[in-house]
């Protein structure tokens, strides 16, 4: 009867690339996630200075200004609510702590579809969970609310990899440990979102790190993409506008004019495409400021002038 010989192979041999990426962000990212608590529910944060800053959800933190942080090294640290800005789930705490580990951020923009993430949180109060999957899809939308305000925050991030309550406010990382967003939803079995991390969120957070807020512009409209009459964007050298949906009454829009239908195209001669163009031109140095917008209107060209109001968050 012939014997069974078992063959011993080397660590680099025994895993799979997948697993060796898998395992290298969990070895880098682990220490700078952190689980959170707070009264009547919990999530995740993400360290992201060494001197106690951390990033998580906005609906993590609610109206609590104090947290419970736990960190794979069994620290136990309380940290403070820094600010909060709901219309984008994102909130900033302080921990009293000078030498976490932070996380290094990236760059969402430079995702592609199919490509490797990993996500790390605490699920159902499971800490230090590590789930890997690909991004399923890139520029989805998700409605978010604050008081009377309602926004839509843009090019969030869909992935497969499984997300479950408590990973909220977790690290969404590349295959380089380079946290590329932060977990916010499960909306289903295999599809979780993420906002992502780029240069609109890294305004948000410098804002609520230097204000404990984020201010935003306001005029007063619903709208979405539409392609430009062929002529029309061969002589603006742009292919879409902003085309307005609805017009709020009493708004900026309203008093100057503006109309359903109407298509923005520019801001001040900065081109816009799409929503998520015209949200990021709405600054908080253009509150009270005079805008020139040009728009479309049955063919016809026009300049508005109006002054944006600030967002009521």
């Amino acid at each position: 009867m012939a014997s069974l010989k078992l063959v011993s192979l080397p660590d680099d041999e025994a895993f799979d690339a997948y697993s060796q990426a898998v395992m290298r962000v969990a070895e880098r990212l682990s220490p700078s996630v952190a689980s959170l608590r707070v009264r009547r529910g919990g999530g995740s944060g993400v360290v992201i200075t060494p001197d106690g800053f951390l990033l998580t959800s906005a609906h993590v933190v609610g109206s609590n200004r104090r947290v419970h942080a736990t960190f794979t090294d069994g620290r136990e640290l309380e940290a403070s609510v820094v600010g909060t800005d709901p219309l984008s789930d994102l909130a900033l705490l302080r921990a009293e702590e000078r030498d976490l580990v932070p996380a290094v951020l990236g760059d969402a923009e430079r995702l592609r579809v199919g490509q490797l993430v990993v996500a790390i949180g605490n699920p159902n109060g499971f800490a230090g969970s590590v789930t890997a999957g690909v991004v399923s899809a890139l520029g989805r939308s998700l409605p978010t609310r604050a008081g009377t305000a309602t926004r839509i925050v843009e090019n969030v991030i869909q992935t497969d990899a499984a997300l479950n309550p408590g990973n909220s406010g977790g690290a969404l990382a590349d295959s380089a440990g380079r946290v590329v967003g932060i977990n916010t939803a499960v909306a289903g079995i295999g599809l979780g979102l993420a906002v992502p991390i780029n240069e609109a969120t890294r305004k948000i957070v410098g804002a609520l790190m230097s204000e404990g807020r984020y201010r935003r512009a306001y005029i007063g409209i619903a709208g979405g993409p539409r392609p430009l009459p062929p002529r029309v964007a061969a002589q603006m050298g742009q292919d879409a506008g902003v085309e307005i949906v609805e017009v709020v009454e009493g708004s900026p829009a309203a008093d100057a004019g503006l109309r359903a239908e109407d298509l923005i195209v520019s801001v001040d001669r900065i081109p816009v495409r799409g929503i998520d163009e015209l949200l990021r031109l709405m600054t908080a140095e253009r509150i009270g400021e005079t805008v020139r917008l040009s728009a479309l209107r049955a063919g016809a060209e026009l300049e508005i002038e109006l002054v944006p109001m600030e967002l009521d968050g």
